[in-house]
C-alpha cells in the first residue's frame, strides 16, 4: 500500500519549503518531493539582502534553515527524485517518483517554479551567480559602480537596463535584432538614459574570467564577426520557462505555460494548489514566493480538514 499523506507539495524552493512549514505546523501530515536540491533557484543566489529580517544571507543558508524548519515540525522531505507519473484528478491523487515508489493525498500543492531562459552560450553555466544573473532586483545592488551588459530586447529587459543604472556606472544593451520587441515607451525611456548604450543584430557567445566573469565574447550575427569586452556582470533577460512540462495538460496553464490560479491559489482542478514561480503572476522573488506558499498551505488545510469532517459525518450517521 502506498505511503499516504494528507498534503503531497511538489517542489521544495522557498514556496513548497513554506508551505511545508505551515501545513506541519497545523498537524497536517505533509511530504515536500524535489527533484534536484531543496531549495530551488534560491540556493544559485550568492547573497539575499531584502529578504525581510534578514540583513544578507546565502541562498543556501536560507534554504537550508527553511528545510530544517519544516522538518523540525514533522514534514517529510525528499531531494534528488526523478518524479516518473503525477494523477491529480480524482479525490485521491498520486506521484510516483523513481519508477517504483507512489505516494497518495487528497491534495497536492505544485510548486516547482520555473527557470531564466538560457542564452546557451560557453561559459553561462559555469559563471551563473558569478557575475551572470537573472534578476536585477536579486543582484543589482552588487553592481555598485560597475560596468555591466544587459541581454535582450523585450519589455524586462529594456526596463531592467534602466533599473540598473542605478547601481551600474555603464549598461550595454546586447540585443540579436536591428529592433526591440519592447513597448515603445521602454525603448524610449532606456535610449534617453545616459548611462545605456546599445549593441544589435549581436549576442554573447562566450563568457570569460576566473573564479569570476571578467569579459565576453560579442559576435555580430550577420556578419560572425567576434569581439572581445571586458565587463563585470552580465544579466540575461530573454524569458521565462515555467516548470510545468512535466503536468502533460492536467491542469490550465496560460499561453506561457504558467498554471492559471485564483486568489486562494486554488488550480484548475479540486485539491490541487500551486504556489511559486510556476504559476501566473507578475513578480518572482523569495518573498512573492514565500506569501503564495502561505495561501496555498492554508487553503490546502482547510481543504483536508473539511474532507476529513465530511468522512467522520458518514461514519456518524
Amino acid at each position: 500500500m502506498s505511503p499516504h499523506f494528507d498534503v503531497i507539495v511538489i517542489g521544495g524552493g522557498p514556496a513548497g519549503l513554506t508551505a511545508g512549514i505551515y501545513l506541519s505546523r497545523a498537524k497536517v501530515s505533509t511530504l515536500v518531493l524535489d527533484t534536484g536540491i531543496v531549495g530551488g533557484q534560491m540556493v544559485l543566489t550568492h547573497e539575499i539582502a531584502n529578504y525581510p529580517g534578514v540583513e544578507h544571507i546565502s541562498g543556501y543558508e536560507l534554504a537550508r534553515t527553511m528545510k530544517m524548519q519544516a522538518q523540525s515540525f514533522g514534514c517529510k522531505i525528499r531531494s534528488n527524485i526523478k518524479i516518473t507519473d503525477v494523477q491529480l484528478e480524482g479525490e485521491i491523487k498520486s506521484v510516483e517518483v523513481n519508477g517504483k515508489e507512489s505516494f497518495t493525498a487528497p491534495a497536492v500543492i505544485v510548486a516547482t517554479g520555473g527557470r531564466s531562459r538560457l542564452l546557451g552560450a560557453t561559459g553561462e553555466v559555469e559563471f551563473k551567480g558569478k557575475g551572470i544573473s537573472y534578476c536585477a532586483t536579486c543582484d543589482g545592488d552588487f553592481f555598485q559602480d560597475k560596468e555591466i551588459i544587459v541581454v535582450g530586447g523585450g519589455n524586462s529587459a529594456l526596463e531592467e537596463a534602466v533599473a540598473l543604472t542605478k547601481y551600474a556606472s555603464k549598461v550595454t544593451v546586447v540585443h540579436q535584432f536591428d529592433h526591440f520587441q519592447a513597448l515603445e515607451h521602454y525603448v524610449e525611456e532606456a535610449k534617453k538614459n545616459e548611462k545605456i548604450d546599445f549593441i544589435m543584430e549581436s549576442t554573447i557567445s562566450a563568457f570569460h574570467g576566473d573564479e569570476k566573469l571578467r569579459g565576453v565574447t560579442i559576435q555580430h550575427i550577420p556578419s560572425g564577426e567576434k569581439t572581445e569586452m571586458k565587463i563585470d556582470g552580465v544579466f540575461i533577460f530573454i524569458g521565462y520557462q515555467p516548470n510545468t512540462e512535466w503536468l502533460n495538460g492536467q491542469l490550465e496553464l496560460s499561453h506561457y505555460n504558467e498554471i492559471v490560479v485564483n486568489k486562494d491559489m486554488e488550480t484548475s482542478l479540486p485539491g490541487v494548489f500551486a504556489a511559486g514561480d510556476s504559476i501566473t503572476k507578475r513578480f518572482r522573488q523569495v518573498t512573492t514566493a514565500v506569501a503564495d506558499g502561505t495561501i496555498a498551505a492554508l487553503v490546502a488545510a482547510e481543504y483536508v480538514n473539511r474532507l476529513k469532517k465530511e468522512v467522520r459525518s458518514v461514519e456518524v450517521a
